[in-house]
């Protein structure tokens, strides 16, 4: 059988992990995220690719890949969590295809600024992680797992 592979998909600015507010997102850098993703996914029988974009087109795309290439997509959205339509649209297409969306953000984003408050990426994921740092990532890829057994 076949390893199923996962997009972990990372928005603007989280590039800049480790030496971005380090008091917020940590000082881990995307570098790091991406080799903890890829053990924690080794063993759960994951295969999983992490991409990073500031271009909200690229990610649109990424999502457009997922559904054609049937791959579940744990999503850190960053500053398009609150107000990118055209990646929500592209995010409903995951749940029109059976496919787990799984949410994630590094910091808490309901205990930080109003602005943050508000997604509309969560009303089509599948769930929402928020506030774990880079552990939120290890659930979100258990839950992925289990959801696709």
């Amino acid at each position: 059988m076949a390893t199923m592979k996962v997009l972990v998909l990372n928005g603007p600015n989280l590039g800049r992990l480790g030496v971005r507010e380090p008091d917020v997102y940590g000082h881990q850098d995307l570098h790091q995220l991406a080799e903890q993703c890829a053990r924690w996914a080794s063993e759960l029988g994951l295969d999983v690719e992490v991409r990073q974009s500031d271009d909200e087109a690229e990610v649109i795309h990424w999502i457009h890949e997922a559904v054609d290439h049937h791959h579940p997509v744990i999503l850190n959205p960053a500053a398009f969590t609150h107000y990118s339509y055209g990646l929500a649209d592209a995010a409903a297409q995951l749940h029109t295809a059976k496919l787990p969306l799984i949410e994630v953000h590094i910091s808490n984003p309901a205990s930080r600024e109003a602005f943050r408050r508000h997604s509309v990426i969560s009303p089509v994921a599948t769930s929402t992680i928020t506030g774990l740092g880079f552990f939120g990532y290890k659930l979100a890829l258990e839950a992925v797992s289990e959801l696709q057994q």
